[in-house]
């Protein structure tokens, strides 16, 4: 019997084993992604270019879009076979691109809410890299962490299309999108808890403008956009009026277990730079491995890369089946954030003057990881989620078992 796609499709007989598909993908990562990261992170033509180039390739060693649904171009793989290779892949953080599953979130989506015409303009063409699309929910000067705030407006008109007016920021992507899919409010006023939609806005369309970059820490990527008075066709409303949270609770707590996967990726990739830095590097007093302290490091960063994987891999495991994971997501998020910033920050401590320049990606591994710990939700938001819904256990339950701990229901995730 096949095993079920991420659409629920049954996939087909894969060309590797699991185990060939991790190796290849850690090798196609190292040997071509990592390579090309300067120009990449550079951003520009020469770096699309680039991005292309590393596209082709992967198309060519059957190792593009594993996970996305078959019926979309993908290969199918399911979520939870696919979390191992999410590591691989997310070593670096142009790997994703490179490889193809970068626009699974929004290629799911699209397939999954999207009208009838929006399923067939976007997710195929997202699916086989002709298209990038980014996601805008947070706005300035409104709290990320409360959708309930969304000020950004979609008027119906007459005629049943929308007309959009607002800003959206840090939003990943944005300035070589060709589609966004905003959240905005459809009725009521900003603090409802009700009224909140999901739109697709082709970034052609006019009044959308790229504002200007949001350098995180230096680095490109993130971006505010505007939209003046943007005409939306009336079937690129994504899913009911007023249902948006719903489909991005759906798509926050997939992608957040993404993330997750790939900061794990990218602290193994720290950890193997410090090892190797603490066996090659010699002093007077005889390699820097033989230090006390530097083996301190060494251990408490390989502890906490041990305890976070089993977190990330049982969030993975409980969206892969369709069950609620939101304790799950959040205990996975705060881990894998943290660990990230800690191994990044104890590999710099051992490479010394040379962990903070140019010559390594230490520099970029920790930014990653203190951005973590704010973006997609800052642990403050996820401890007090996730305490919230495991207390309610025990004011419904005098002895909750373990899996009641899973299944609470309620509260709100933003």
């Amino acid at each position: 019997m096949h095993d079920q796609g991420i659409a629920g499709r049954a996939c087909p007989e894969p060309r590797f084993s699991d185990g060939e598909l991790q190796d290849l993908i850690a090798e196609f990562v190292r040997r071509r992604v990592m390579p090309c990261e300067p120009v990449l992170d550079a951003g520009g033509p020469h770096a699309a270019s680039t991005l292309r180039q590393l596209q082709d390739r992967a198309k060519q060693e059957g190792l593009w879009a594993l996970p996305h649904p078959v019926e979309l171009g993908g290969q199918g793989l399911p979520f939870a076979r696919y979390a191992r290779l999410a590591e691989a892949e997310g070593a670096s953080d142009h790997g994703p691109a490179a490889l193809g599953s970068a626009s699974l979130l929004d290629a799911v989506m699209l397939g999954k809410h999207g009208s009838h015409r929006v399923r067939g303009l976007y997710p195929g063409p997202l699916t086989a890299g002709e298209l990038r699309a980014c996601y805008a929910m947070t706005e300035p000067d409104t709290p990320g962490t409360d959708p309930f705030a969304t000020a950004t407006r979609a008027e119906e008109l007459p005629d049943g299309s929308w007309r959009v007016t607002g800003r959206k920021w840090f939003v990943s992507g944005a300035a070589g999108a060709d589609l966004v899919t905003v959240l905005a409010r459809t009725d009521g006023e900003p603090g409802d808890r009700e009224g909140l939609s999901l739109l697709v806005v082709p970034t052609s369309s006019p009044g959308f403008r790229v504002v200007r970059e949001l350098p995180v820490f230096g680095a490109t990527g993130q971006w505010e956009i505007g939209f003046d008075r943007v005409v939306v066709p009336a079937d690129h409303l994504l899913g009911q009026r007023g249902q948006a949270l719903a489909i991005a609770g759906e798509r926050l707590r997939t992608g957040r277990t993404l993330r997750c996967l790939r900061w794990l990726g990218q602290a193994q990739r720290a950890f193997d730079l410090m090892c190797r830095r603490g066996g090659s590097r010699t002093g007077s007093r005889g390699p820097l491995a033989d230090h006390q302290l530097v083996q301190r490091h060494v251990f408490e960063a390989l502890l906490a890369l041990r305890t976070t994987r089993p977190l990330v891999h049982e969030a993975a495991a409980r969206i892969g089946e369709g069950l609620d994971a939101h304790v799950e997501v959040g205990l996975a998020k705060v881990a894998a954030a943290r660990m990230l910033q800690q191994v990044a920050d104890a590999a710099i401590q051992v490479h010394g003057a040379a962990g903070l320049g140019p010559d390594t990606p230490l520099p970029a591994l920790f930014r990653t990881g203190r951005a973590a710990r704010i973006l997609d939700g800052p642990d403050e938001l996820h401890i007090t989620s996730v305490a919230r819904r495991v207390l309610r256990t025990y004011e419904e339950h005098e002895s909750p078992q373990p899996h009641e701990v899973h299944e609470t229901h309620g509260g709100r995730e933003a």
